[in-house]
């Protein structure tokens, strides 16, 4: 075939939609619990009787784990296949969900919730690789567009569940609410889903780079809270420690003659590096921004958890627009122009809010958001699109876990940043609130301006498939 001629369009049939949606449900169910937990806060601490820092673990914990088992999932799916991984993940994530609605004290749900986190972090980037392999190349595209806006809709639909479970249910519903959800998913994902080989290839386990990886991306993003929350020594120990981790993983990885964890030479590879560079950052602007919105609403205009969430809803929104646009041209229009206007979308949905100590109003928020949810639904399809379709079908788990630990990373890792440069213009700025925050969406800027500087890397041209 000539390399001027696009390859022809396969269809997206019935069978690949209903694979799409079993799966989806996977990442629907472990994306939304990150979120869905916060609204209950003030329930769990008055049901224990902790303090804030210490519930507040309930949210660190599940985090923490999730970064831990995402670098896992492509040996664990290389190993044992992919649909048999999916399938672990969510029984673990079952586990963890019902074990924390028997929790009888703060400790216990934490722990609970760190075996919860385990799944969950499986369950995106195991799904994702699954669809890949099930779809091809030439229809991954277009099925990935359907599935990216998942995990953007989940921050905007988690305080209004959260807040709507709480209103007629004990706080315990909060994790039960995963059973139907998960044992449906698991149900139908036996009957339905195709079973992927495991790799030929049977690599030993990365023990090393596991020690170093998982743990000191754990380490530092719990040394970033903690600079949040002031305590300057455990900071500074999390925070040399786990870059001194990463390190050493990264030159492990570069020695090691055996398959690593994930592979640093990956990111030196085009496009892997630059899409991985604006994955990273999306998910800095995105999860930061949904973790600065809902506070901002609460303490500085003291909305209720439902007040917020409406008010975040049009996110959610703009982002189902988006993905129903990116579906109808992601195989016709050029991937860095699609990735380039959806990041210009996401600058200028968040220069209004640079303004919220002027008293912004609630039409201009809505716009706002709507047009940031328009641009990110823009932007995550079309890069991994960029990786699944250049990439060899057997090398998929593992390029799909290291694109979504980048993700993962950079909206944990963002969002402690945002939380530190809050606390520090909080401090500065006293009570005005308003202009606290929006000194610090001037830094959520900052990362789209570095995300654009990835995709300007990312090609012109669509892939070209036999």
């Amino acid at each position: 075939m000539s390399k001027d001629v696009a390859p022809p369009v396969e269809r997206v049939d019935r069978q690949l939609l209903r694979v799409a949606f079993i799966l989806v449900l996977g990442t629907f169910m472990a994306t939304l619990d990150a979120t869905i937990v916060s609204v209950g806060i003030d329930a769990l601490t008055e049901e224990f009787g902790a303090s804030v820092a210490e519930i507040q673990w309930v949210t660190t914990g599940y985090l923490l784990a999730v970064v831990a088992a995402v670098p896992a999932s492509g040996w664990l799916a290389d190993r044992f296949g992919g649909k048999r991984t999916w399938l672990a993940a969510v029984g673990v994530f079952l586990l963890g969900s019902v074990l924390c609605a028997l929790a009888w004290s703060a400790t216990s749900l934490i722990v609970f919730r760190v075996v919860q986190g385990l799944g969950g972090g499986l369950l995106p980037a195991t799904g994702q690789a699954l669809l890949a392999r099930v779809a091809g190349p030439n229809r991954t595209g277009r099925v990935i567009s359907v599935v990216a806006v998942v995990p953007l809709l989940s921050p905007v639909f988690g305080p209004l569940a959260g807040g709507s479970i709480l209103a007629v249910a004990p706080w315990p519903w909060l994790f039960l609410v995963n059973l139907p959800i998960g044992l449906v998913a698991a149900l139908l994902a036996r009957r339905y889903v195709p079973a992927v080989p495991p790799s030929t290839r049977r690599t030993a386990f990365d023990l090393r780079g596991a020690v170093l990886l998982s743990p000191g991306l754990a380490v530092l993003v719990y040394g970033l809270t903690e600079v949040a929350h002031g305590r300057t020594l455990p900071a500074a120990i999390g925070v040399t420690a786990g870059l001194a981790m990463l390190a050493g993983f990264t030159v492990h990885g570069l020695r090691t003659r055996a398959t690593p964890l994930v592979d640093p030479r990956l990111f030196a590879r085009p496009p892997f590096g630059a899409a991985a560079l604006a994955l990273a950052v999306l998910g800095a602007s995105v999860f930061g921004t949904m973790f600065l919105l809902p506070l901002y609403f609460q303490t500085g205009r003291g909305l209720t958890a439902w007040e917020a969430g409406l008010l975040l809803a049009p996110q959610g929104l703009g982002a189902a627009a988006g993905s129903v646009l990116v579906n109808r041209t992601i195989d016709k229009v050029a991937p860095r122009t699609l990735v380039v206007t959806g990041i210009v979308l996401i600058f200028a949905g968040t220069v209004p809010f640079t303004q919220l100590g002027h008293g912004i109003p609630d039409a201009a928020i809505v716009a706002a958001l709507a047009v940031r949810g328009l641009g990110m639904a823009m932007v995550g399809a079309p890069v991994m699109n960029i990786v699944y379709s250049r990439i060899e079908p057997e090398h998929l788990p593992r390029a799909s876990g290291a694109l979504n630990l980048l993700n993962t990373v950079g909206g944990s890792v963002g969002t402690a940043a945002l939380a530190v440069v809050l606390q520090s213009r909080l401090s500065t700025r006293g009570q005005d609130i308003g202009s606290a925050f929006g000194d610090t969406f001037w830094w959520v800027l900052g990362f789209c301006l570095l995300a654009a500087a990835g995709a300007t890397r990312l090609p012109r041209t669509q892939a070209r498939k036999p």
